[in-house]
């Protein structure tokens, strides 16, 4: 996967921020796509382009469970979001629903790919090329499961063996 990062250097991105609750009666994908990350960056609608990758610190997806939050960012166009870790309802709800991947990074890769650099994000090496800055840093490697649950495309299309 490539795209271009839009980088939030914070921790404790919400799912009230991610998707504002006044949008959870919402269920026209295309319309919560616009409203995504709108309580953190009323901006974000007019900078994401398909096949872009939120960069972020901490627990990102922290707060109530809502499916909304995954939905909105991938139909915004968002492929995948690295963070340094996630909260485990977000990253369940984006893996299980095959909305976008959850990338747990390091610290090294969260303090040096900056906004705008373009990435190259290879699964099956567990590995991320920052093409900007010509630099290649490890990401977490997905459990066994979940990486089955992905390559099935989601929970729902997954047969266990």
């Amino acid at each position: 996967m490539k795209g271009n990062v839009i980088k939030y250097e914070r921790d404790n991105i919400d799912t009230d921020v991610i998707i504002p609750g006044q949008y959870l009666k919402v269920h026209d994908y295309a319309e919560l796509a616009l409203h995504a990350m709108e309580g953190l960056d009323p901006d974000f609608h007019s900078k994401v382009k398909e096949g872009d990758f939120i960069l972020s610190g901490r627990n990102f997806g922290c707060g109530s469970s809502r499916e909304h939050a995954p939905i909105a960012l991938s139909h915004s166009g968002i492929k995948a979001v690295l963070a340094l870790s996630f909260a485990r309802i977000f990253y369940r709800n984006a893996v299980d629903g095959a909305f976008l991947l959850p990338i747990e990074i390091e610290e090294d890769a969260y303090s040096n790919i900056s906004e705008g650099d373009e990435l190259d994000i290879d699964i099956s090496s567990n590995e991320i090329k920052n093409l900007t800055k010509n630099k290649t840093y490890k990401m977490k490697p997905f459990s066994e499961i979940i990486g089955k649950i992905i390559e099935a495309g989601g929970l729902f299309k997954y047969k266990p063996d």
